[in-house]
């Protein structure tokens, strides 16, 4: 046993419970955001993306790609080999950039973008509050 559990008690309650939302890592809170940025573009543009799955990591991969100059926010993954398309935003990119509320704006703004390279559009079209 540990020192923290001298006297074979064990840790007595969670230090904050679960239902409150400090129970939440940095990268809970995080996915909860693109999930929250892709629900809002899904009754709008559900239909036309068809099968899209929304993720997050914490890093983008080592190789950036040839078209990418600094480290990008998220990707656009094509459907392959019966995969399904993937939208991927990169959690410590997008905190170092932005933390709070503008931590929220910056996720919805980098989905729509990968949404609107999905559907061939601009983000603007795709969420008309992009950028703001």
């Amino acid at each position: 046993m540990g020192a923290r559990d001298r006297h074979g008690r064990g840790l007595r309650a969670p230090l904050v419970p679960a239902s409150l939302p400090g129970h939440l890592t940095r990268a809970d809170r995080f996915d909860r955001l693109v999930l929250e940025a892709a629900e809002r573009l899904e009754p709008r543009w559900g239909r036309r993306w068809g099968k899209v799955e929304f993720g997050a990591e914490d890093v983008p991969p080592s190789d950036p790609s040839p078209w990418e100059r600094g480290v990008p926010l998220g990707r656009l993954f094509p459907s392959d080999l019966g995969q399904p398309t993937r939208v991927v935003v990169y959690r410590r990119p997008c905190e170092e950039r932005a933390d709070g509320p503008e931590l929220a704006l910056l996720v919805r703004d980098v989905v729509a973008e990968q949404v609107a390279h999905l559907l061939g559009m601009a983000p603007e079209d795709v969420d008309p509050e992009f950028g703001e």
